[in-house]
């Protein structure tokens, strides 16, 4: 999300308030504003190594554009999009609030019946919370994610193959307090060649070894598992999602050698 404040012309756009959403409710978007002929472009810079999808909205009255705000668009890895034409109304001046979110992954995925790997080599792996765990398993995001139970430093291998399209490694510790902490996860995103992207999150502080663009064979060790953000102890939550209009949404997995039904 990126919120911004631009005088051009008379014309102030001004920051409105952003909440975090998810666990990885980090930047995947900044909202870039240029003058036109007689109007304003609003642009979107994908900064992820995947597509994402954005929206572009004010607060309060909208300004006149085109297209209407709310407006959406489509983005592909490290692109650009013109979401809209801003044309300021004749003799309007003063406070315009715009606000882009964005969220990783394309409409276009179609998920495919693919077995994963399990992401820790451990011999016996205990699941904390399966699917549709009632502590923070039941949501959209969330609901077919799997908490594996290991201690910190514990190395993480990539489940299925992909490329790496977005990571946050700065984090430190861990707590229950949902609008403070969810959003302060560790965490890796690696989009699968269906359109699928898996999340390996609450990982440890510099816990994460790989860099987005790369590409990452399944099994090969992605990084190391931790205790941070939404957590009660450390762990691994493993999750599959698509963006089913622009909302994240897990998706049922089968994983070799794990019983993955709630």
């Amino acid at each position: 999300m990126r919120t911004f404040a631009l005088l051009l012309a008379g014309l102030l756009l001004a920051p409105s308030p952003t909440t975090a959403q998810d666990e990885t409710a980090s930047v995947v978007a900044h909202l870039r504003i240029e003058p036109g002929d007689g109007d304003y472009l609003a642009w979107a810079d994908n900064l992820l190594a995947g597509p994402v999808e954005v929206r572009l909205e004010s607060s309060g009255s909208a300004p006149p554009s085109e297209p209407m705000l709310p407006a959406r668009a489509s983005i592909p890895a490290g692109g650009s999009a013109l979401v809209a034409r801003l044309k300021p109304a004749s003799g309007r001046n003063g406070l315009m609030q715009l606000r882009l979110t964005g969220v990783p992954g394309s409409s276009n995925a179609r998920p495919r019946d693919v077995e994963y790997l399990p992401p820790l080599r451990e011999p016996e792996m205990r699941i904390d919370q399966g699917f549709e765990g009632a502590f923070s398993h039941h949501d959209d995001e969330n609901r077919h994610a799997l908490d594996f139970a290991t201690g910190i430093g514990t190395p993480v291998h990539a489940a299925r193959a992909g490329t790496v399209m977005q990571v946050e490694a700065g984090f430190h510790g861990n707590g229950l307090d949902y609008r403070r902490d969810a959003a302060r996860s560790n965490f890796i995103r690696i989009l699968h060649d269906d359109g699928t992207m898996a999340l390996y999150a609450h990982l440890a502080h510099d816990g994460v070894l790989v860099r987005p663009g790369q590409q990452v064979q399944a099994g090969e060790r992605i990084g190391m598992s931790g205790n941070t953000g939404y957590s009660t102890a450390p762990h691994l939550h493993f999750v599959v999602q698509v963006n089913r209009g622009g909302r994240l949404q897990s998706v049922p997995f089968r994983m070799h050698g794990v019983l993955t039904t709630h």
